[in-house]
């Protein structure tokens, strides 16, 4: 006898039906937009906390000033730690000196205890530097554009001496430049110079015997 064909059972249509409906509320399910927009919102819990954030008042601390004028004709550098005389040597004289003539202009101003001090002397080049920055504007006797804080006086010199003396030639000596920021090799004789006069805001209060001994005027 020949075989008889096997064919599939046949699904009952009530079954068949469950699961398209089924496939149906999976499908909507996952894209749902509300569910997306849900987890979206819950992403971002504390919305509103940040909102009223914004609208409270932010304390800003105020930056303190590296120049301060102490009104006695003294200028503290608060960041290097060093006090200048807030004219230079030409808003006393007038004119240029050489740099002789500088250490004599810091001679005499420890003589009369200037602002009450009598340490004044020349700076170095590195405390020259601190005073200069293309930030700042001043102006010389010239009227031409120096780069220090507008808080010392205006009129005066647009270079300073200092105290550093060329190695193997010491008839010069280190000049600083407020226009252009540049130290040069100045002979002592020259006299179109000018100097700043400089002290240390703060000192150690030990000394050795000998700079006791030394020291030309007392406190």
């Amino acid at each position: 006898m020949p075989e008889e064909p096997i064919h599939e059972k046949e699904q009952p249509e009530e079954e068949t039906q469950e699961e398209e409906e089924i496939i149906e509320e999976v499908i909507e399910e996952e894209a749902d937009p509300e569910e997306d927009d849900l987890d979206y919102e819950e992403e971002w819990i504390g919305e509103e906390d940040w909102g009223e954030e914004e609208d409270q008042d932010v304390l800003v601390e105020e930056e303190v000033p590296i120049f301060v004028d102490n009104g006695d004709g003294t200028v503290s550098d608060t960041k290097n730690g060093l006090m200048w005389a807030k004219a230079d040597s030409y808003g006393e004289f007038g004119y240029g000196i050489n740099w002789y003539e500088a250490l004599d202009y810091c001679d005499s101003l420890n003589e009369k205890k200037f602002a009450g001090y009598d340490d004044w002397r020349l700076a170095s080049n590195d405390d020259a530097k601190t005073l200069f920055s293309f930030t700042k504007s001043n102006y010389d006797k010239d009227g031409a554009e120096l780069h220090i804080d507008p808080v010392f006086q205006e009129g005066g010199g647009h270079n300073t001496w200092t105290y550093e003396e060329k190695p193997d030639y010491s008839q010069y000596a280190m000049k600083f430049s407020y226009v252009t920021g540049n130290e040069v090799w100045e002979h002592k004789d020259n006299e179109y110079s000018h100097v700043r006069a400089v002290r240390d805001l703060v000192k150690d209060e030990w000394e050795p015997e000998w700079r006791e001994e030394t020291r030309k005027f007392k406190r």
